[in-house]
């Protein structure tokens, strides 16, 4: 098993400033590069409190990548809607390099639409942008003399420098979690089909267990047909955590967390659903149920104002355990 922290800065000036917020995550980094966490993920986005003191997670992860031996950095996600993909391929074959070949690269579509006004992008258009810049980054990485007549983006005999350390190149993830009360069957089949056929691990948030297996199913078989190997797939599920031996002090606060840094109109209902919260012994049945629905990657992010506290909590008494899972064949 291979467990990440996830950094969402989601929090308010008045509480702490972004340089203090910066210099916390990476001192909970390099602890965590001590003690054998796998990932540490960070997300790309702009103008709010929700992400947006993270435009731009290749910056934060050079940092990470610097202070850190083992543990690799993850973009969770980069958005080729906003995003050259021409500068993006050079950008993260140079984290790669930085990093000695530990980068994992998740890209994402974006779904906050006064990001795509500022931009000047239609949000009609993120999915056709997301695919060609996927593809060009890909093959920008893979071959020398690239030649490109897409929809948005046009060049000739174009070879990268530098080229990543990872070979063919590192590993590319999608995130997409598709709400079905929100989105109709064939809208939600498509985003995850192109997980299947695009990329080697899927990245997903409050996702249901029984839903988790089925989606993961799903893509797995959009694999096999298409030709790709499903073997060396991986599937990673963001997981807000908190332990207490009190588990209602654990829901409790956690609710109060997540209410304050991402928006009061999250529910109670919902945030639990969310939250693998309480005695050690209850995150990890939490955790063990995605595992058997075969989460290789389980990343975690504290639902709490002791951020230190619970990753050493976590370390000492839910990883030890939470390691020996193993994903069904």
């Amino acid at each position: 098993m291979k467990f990440g922290l996830n950094f969402f800065p989601s929090f308010r000036t008045r509480d702490y400033s972004t340089a203090e917020y910066f210099a916390q995550c990476l001192r909970l980094v390099e602890r965590a590069d001590r003690l054998g966490l796998n990932s540490v993920k960070a997300v790309e986005h702009y103008f709010y409190d929700y992400g947006g003191h993270s435009p731009n997670p290749v910056v934060f992860l050079a940092a990470v990548a610097a202070r850190t031996q083992r543990i690799r950095p993850i973009t969770g996600a980069v958005i080729p809607a906003f995003n050259n993909p021409v500068k993006l391929a050079a950008e993260l074959a140079v984290l790669d390099n930085i990093s000695n070949g530990r980068l994992d690269v998740g890209f994402g579509r974006a779904f906050i639409p006064k990001e795509f006004e500022v931009f000047g992008v239609s949000m009609d258009e993120s999915r056709a942008r997301f695919e060609e810049g996927v593809d060009i980054v890909r093959r920008l990485w893979t071959e020398d003399r690239v030649s490109h007549e897409g929809r948005f983006y046009h060049f000739r005999e174009l070879t990268l420098e530098p080229k990543p350390v990872q070979k063919p190149c590192p590993p590319i993830w999608i995130a997409t979690n598709p709400k079905p009360e929100l989105t109709k069957r064939h809208v939600m089949d498509r985003a995850l089909e192109r997980v299947g056929r695009l990329a080697d691990g899927w990245m997903t948030d409050n996702t249901p267990v029984g839903r988790f297996k089925e989606r993961w199913g799903f893509i797995r078989e959009v694999a096999r047909k298409a030709g790709r190997p499903t073997e060396s797939m991986e599937s990673a599920l963001h997981l807000m955590v908190n332990i207490n031996d009190d588990r209602a002090a654990a829901l409790d606060e956690a609710v109060k967390f997540l209410q304050t840094y991402y928006s009061p109109a999250m529910t109670r209902d919902y945030i639990e659903g969310w939250l693998a919260c309480g005695p050690p012994a209850a995150v990890l049945d939490k955790i063990r149920g995605y595992v058997d629905a075969g989460c290789t990657t389980p990343i975690l992010r504290f639902a709490s104002w002791d951020q230190k506290g619970q990753l050493a909590r976590a370390l000492a008494e839910v990883m030890p355990a939470a390691r020996a899972l193993t994903v069904p064949a």
